[in-house]
């Protein structure tokens, strides 16, 4: 890079304050090691609960073992999503993470940016609440209790998950048609 002529040089305290404020993104680090022990936590929950239920394999009804897997997909979708937010948080505020040649690689780290997040993380949510909700419909048709308003709730929270999907990939469309300033 050249150097800027004496005249177009920034004054020492404001060169100081922005290599502070650059440096203060290493602050959101932490974070990050707590959603990886975070992810830890799911991953006893998800043993745990693959141990409970698979204890029960023989005795299951086709009902229960479909809740058994919605119980379990669940789990994982909460996972995935911690990840997404692990390594592409990571490396769209803290720093790139080098991987070297690792074939293990997810295709797509170092690609999403924070509208793919934002969708990724969407989408995500609405898998999520599309599966707490086909459960408790399990559930229900399996002669279990749930107030029509306990489901008027669920139907209610996944619909304004999915509008809000919809909504921010339209932001995104409308924004990415827009000049760039």
């Amino acid at each position: 890079m050249p150097k800027l002529p004496e005249t177009i040089r920034k004054p020492a305290a404001e060169r100081w304050l922005e290599t502070g404020l650059f440096r203060a993104r290493w602050l959101m680090a932490p974070f990050y090691v707590g959603l990886v022990i975070a992810l830890g936590a799911l991953l006893v929950v998800f043993v745990n609960e693959a141990w409970h239920e698979l204890s029960h394999l023989t005795s299951m009804s086709p009902e229960e073992a479909i809740l058994m897997v919605l119980a379990l997909i669940d789990l994982s979708l909460a996972g995935n999503l911690l990840l997404i937010v692990i390594f592409s948080g990571y490396e769209n505020f803290v720093s790139k993470i080098d991987t070297g040649d690792d074939e293990d690689r997810p295709g797509w780290m170092g690609t999403v940016d924070f509208s793919g997040l934002k969708m990724k993380l969407i989408a995500s949510i609405v898998a999520i609440s599309a599966i707490a909700l086909l459960r408790s419909f399990m559930q229900l048709s399996e002669g279990a209790e749930i107030s029509d308003r306990t489901l008027g709730w669920l139907v209610g929270i996944h619909l304004t998950f999915v509008v809000s999907g919809v909504l921010l990939a339209l932001m995104d469309w409308l924004a990415s048609k827009t000049d760039k300033h």
